[in-house]
């Protein structure tokens, strides 16, 4: 079994977190993943419903009050706080607050319980976090699906990290098979946080349709673009852009976003294009990860492949990395 902050003191089987998820990452998927032996999470978007949100809370918890998780965004919570009234009388193991600081929900949610993440995408934002009181720290790199900041890819974002800090942290972005899971456990974080590795299961709330392209995409279709956002008035800051797959829509306006809010045609194309799932038009968020995504199984099977494959190649690995280095000192 791997040993780690979340295996050890969480007592999670494995040491992942299925990230949250806006709109496709509900209570079915949360569970999943928990039940899998990962922690899963609910993500919580600007315009979601406090009944909304406790309806997917109990699916997450399940009959015997199993833990999870509930993702949330900084700019949204000083908006609607409601929201984070109502995630904390949904009694989860973790909220994740993050598009924003952290600092101002830190004490409420202690008094509550609740364990607080948050992902950070440079080395200030880590420290800024810690000082503030924040228990677990999320490295997201620009590779991540769904809404990133920063210009940082995760690999050198997660060593400048964890030079900095001392609490447990985890990593986000470009992670989606055994050998990413081992990575990110070999330099010295306490596990991951993956979210394109499970947008081709069942569990997710998306579509058929949209599993079948995620599987089919490679590496390089994914795109950082404010486009979808702009094209639907959406309250997202500017400075946090959002990976999808590219397609028809990216490819014609990413570009061009200025001109989007007076583009009428464009968005209510796009607004069809969504209601009828076509995803020419429609978007699809996912990291660059999306390439290892390459067919469609359950979360479960998902999380169980990613922690059992890295244990096996963390064992396999070290032992040929130091038993190598002894044999040639020995000679």
């Amino acid at each position: 079994m791997l040993h780690t902050y979340l295996t050890t003191t969480w007592h999670l089987r494995y040491p992942i977190i299925g990230a949250p998820m806006a709109y496709v990452g509900r209570g079915r998927l949360a569970r999943a993943v928990s039940q899998a032996g990962g922690l899963g999470m609910i993500g919580i978007g600007s315009t979601e419903s406090v009944d909304f949100l406790a309806r997917e809370a109990a699916v997450a918890r399940g009959t015997d009050q199993g833990r999870f998780g509930i993702g949330m965004h900084a700019w949204a919570i000083e908006r609607r706080p409601d929201l984070l009234d109502a995630a904390i009388e949904a009694r989860p193991f973790l909220i994740s607050i993050s598009f924003g600081s952290p600092a101002p929900y830190v004490e409420r949610l202690h008094q509550h319980g609740i364990v607080l993440a948050t992902q950070v995408n440079t080395r200030s934002e880590a420290m800024q976090a810690v000082q503030a009181g924040v228990d677990l720290i999320v490295v997201q790199g620009t590779e991540a699906g769904g809404h990133v900041t920063g210009q940082v890819s995760t690999l050198p974002l997660l060593q400048s990290v964890l030079d900095a800090v001392q609490v447990p942290v985890l990593v986000a972005g470009g992670i989606a098979s055994p050998r990413g899971v081992a990575a990110a456990l070999a330099a010295g974080a306490q596990g991951v946080w993956v979210g394109t590795a499970l947008l081709a299961s069942p569990e997710c709330e998306n579509t058929e349709q949209a599993r079948a392209r995620v599987v089919q995409a490679q590496e390089t279709d994914t795109i950082l673009t404010r486009a979808f956002d702009v094209a639907q008035g959406l309250a997202w800051p500017p400075r946090y852009p959002g990976r999808a797959l590219r397609n028809r829509f990216t490819d014609q306006w990413h570009s061009h976003i200025d001109a989007l809010p007076q583009a009428s045609q464009a968005r209510q194309e796009l607004a069809e294009a969504i209601a009828s799932k076509n995803y020419d038009l429609a978007y699809i968020y996912a990291g660059e990860a999306v390439g290892l995504v390459t067919r469609q199984q359950s979360a479960g099977d998902v999380i169980r492949h990613l922690g059992d494959g890295a244990e096996r190649l963390l064992r396999e690995r070290s032992a040929l990395l130091l038993e190598g280095h002894e044999a040639s000192r020995e000679g």
